[in-house]
């Protein structure tokens, strides 16, 4: 259906409708039976491996532009934003990125830095397109070049947008104080800083996310602000299941104890995969309201004799089942 068939009054109107506690168990049905938590996986394990070349190349480019002072902004957030056994590595392979300042080698680590995270950024982002092409019923993905084309594309622009608005809402408070203590800039501008960045940092996430769920799928997709509806519940989720595993990290039992300087990168990986979770349930629960509108509102083909086939192919002449 067209963007003007589906505006975000209607959106609201389905959803009122159909009952948001039935639209979500019915996405959930359809995130599981799309395969979601094998492409959520899939898809964090490729952003866990783009996080940390980019933040070593972060600390090396930051030094590079801004000198020693915006260097050490950037290391004391990192370190502030880690676990508590993992300050030390994560102190080490910040440094990577800041060594030997000026040198040849210092520019080839910012380089390689870059070019490795935007390439498993790209992949994540493929991943996520054959992910979302799965949840809605399409069974293939675009060709190669035009997907990893794509996935490309959706790095440089929604990518760079949600890095953005992470880096306002999670390290946020942090990066403030860094500022504070490296350029003392008054109580005033991190009062200021502090209240802008919520705001700016949400609309970011939100933005990209739509984008993504505009973008990513093989298929005609209706306007952004029905998307919208799914892309804010994405942002919520995220922010919660964010929330919360940083309140395990740091109050469970043994878990600091447990992965030692590893903690981190623990800690990184499960982020990642509750990322991936957030987006694909999103993408579910767009693809589910879109079905909803359209009068599908079952998220799976019927079965009434649970032999594994759905009625339309059980019934039809050439089926497998005869």
């Amino acid at each position: 259906m067209s963007g003007e068939l589906l505006s975000a009054d209607d959106a609201w109107h389905t959803v009122r409708r159909y009952g948001l506690g039935h639209l979500l168990s019915t996405a959930f049905v359809r995130f599981r039976y799309g395969d979601g938590f094998s492409h959520a996986r899939a898809f964090a394990l490729q952003l866990a491996l783009a996080a940390v070349p980019l933040v070593i190349a972060g600390a090396g480019l930051a030094t590079a532009l801004g000198g020693e002072s915006l260097g050490e902004v950037v290391a004391r957030t990192v370190v502030a934003i880690s676990p508590g056994s993992s300050d030390a590595l994560v102190a080490e392979v910040v440094g990577a990125g800041e060594d030997d300042e000026g040198s040849e080698r210092a520019e080839v680590v910012v380089v390689l830095g870059l070019l490795t995270a935007f390439v498993a950024a790209t992949s994540a982002f493929a991943q996520l397109e054959r992910g979302a092409n799965r949840i809605y019923g399409t069974k293939r993905d675009r060709p190669a070049l035009r997907k990893y084309g794509s996935a490309a594309l959706l790095t440089g622009t929604a990518g760079v947008a949600m890095a953005v608005g992470l880096l306002l809402i999670v390290a946020g408070e942090p990066f403030g104080e860094a500022v504070e203590e490296v350029y003392h800039w008054g109580d005033a501008a991190e009062t200021v800083w502090d209240v802008v960045r919520w705001p700016v940092g949400l609309a970011a996430l939100v933005v990209a996310v739509t984008v993504l769920f505009r973008h990513a799928p093989r298929r005609r997709q209706p306007g952004l602000t029905w998307l919208g509806v799914g892309a804010t519940v994405t942002v919520v989720a995220w922010l919660a299941g964010s929330g919360l595993l940083a309140v395990y990290v740091v109050l469970a039992a043994g878990f600091d104890d447990t992965y030692g300087p590893l903690t981190a990168i623990m800690a990184l990986l499960l982020w990642a995969n509750v990322t991936g979770i957030a987006l694909l349930a999103g993408i579910a629960l767009a693809a589910q309201l879109e079905a909803v509108r359209a009068g599908r509102p079952d998220p799976l083909l019927l079965d009434s004799d649970d032999d594994g086939i759905p009625d339309d192919l059980d019934e039809h002449p050439n089926s497998p089942a005869r």
